[in-house]
């Protein structure tokens, strides 16, 4: 695909993943528009582009009459990442916030068809899967994306407004023809990333240098994260190479316990506490990590930074930013709300 002055509309592009999403489509020349409500993205993190006149920036809230409209006029593309959404302790405690979701999806989704928007690309997430197949980490499960199926079984209404949305893309390409990509991410870290998720969340434990070190539950859970030049980098893929709404997980197949992650983040962070497990809080799935073949076949996309490379490059990052004052006031707030 030539991106050279293809105009995109990133919504959401003020977030952590939106604005490295921002970043890349700019290196590829794209024309890129951001609609942002500021509601958990930050100026900081378009503020380059700002100055330098690269981006436009609508600021609004894509809910509000007319905004959606405005936003699709004259684009060829459109990244749908704007969401209502936190890390586990928001999704697991507020079912009210992700379920205006299904609201936002819809209406981006029918301005766009309006506007003749040649395709959508949507950030799902591995939210989409069943709960049963998640619920036994001794048991090694990799998620493969025909597992989504009837009878349906998402977790939370985070969950559900994102297979909502999946399958009202794969609707309109079969029955309007307008093209569409669903990328189901897998837990994104990096550079920008607030602290409500749990790998950012120990890093920020890490650097007031708490003592006991908390995690929630018991330390057992599996994950995969991934590092967001890879999850980028695979949803560019994505809108390249997929037209039909197919969904595809973008996430590594690495297999990593919260418990062995939290010691790496002491570890690389020089820190000596005792790990204290939480075991009555949020955790949501006990063994979530992604079966990346169809990535493989579809996109030819594999991760390229580990889980430890990118853990070190991004609590290099976080530690050369932050200061310790600002963590102890935004940490409690983040983990189970939205800022």
């Amino acid at each position: 695909m030539n991106w050279n002055s293809k105009k995109v509309l990133v919504t959401g592009g003020a977030s952590f993943i939106g604005s490295h999403l921002v970043d890349s489509l700019l290196d590829l020349g794209a024309d890129v528009r951001v609609v942002d409500d500021f509601s958990t993205g930050l100026h900081a993190n378009l503020q380059a582009h700002l100055d330098a006149n690269n981006i436009e920036l609508v600021h609004d809230d894509l809910l509000e009459p007319g905004v959606a409209r405005a936003a699709m006029s004259d684009r060829d593309m459109v990244f749908h990442l704007a969401a209502i959404h936190g890390g586990r302790g928001y999704v697991d405690l507020h079912q009210a916030g992700p379920a205006s979701n299904l609201a936002l999806d819809g209406l981006v989704f029918r301005e766009a068809l309006r506007a003749g928007v040649e395709k959508v690309v949507f950030a799902s997430s591995g939210c989409v899967y069943p709960n049963a197949v998640q619920d036994d980490p001794q048991t090694e499960v990799f998620l493969t994306e025909d597992l989504v199926r009837p009878p349906y079984d998402a977790d939370n209404m985070y969950g559900w407004a994102k297979l909502m949305a999946e399958l009202t893309l794969q609707s309109y390409w079969q029955e309007y023809g307008m093209k569409a990509a669903c990328c189901r991410f897998f837990t994104a870290y990096g550079p920008r990333a607030l602290e409500g998720h749990a790998i950012m969340a120990m890093m920020a434990r890490a650097f007031v240098r708490q003592d006991p070190f908390e995690i929630w539950g018991d330390g057992t859970q599996v994950r995969n994260w991934t590092y967001i030049d890879d999850l980028v980098r695979g949803t560019i893929l994505a809108a390249e190479r997929i037209d039909d709404g197919t969904a595809v997980n973008i996430g590594t197949m690495e297999r990593v316990r919260v418990i062995d992650a939290a010691r790496e983040v002491l570890r690389y962070a020089n820190v000596d506490a005792e790990i204290k497990c939480l075991e009555w809080m949020p955790t949501g799935p006990a063994n979530r990590v992604a079966d990346n073949s169809l990535a493989r076949e579809r996109l030819g996309w594999i991760p390229r930074v580990s889980f430890e490379e990118g853990l070190h490059r991004t609590m290099d990052w976080y530690f050369a930013t932050k200061s310790v004052d600002e963590v102890h006031r935004v940490l409690s707030g983040r983990l189970t709300e939205r800022r």
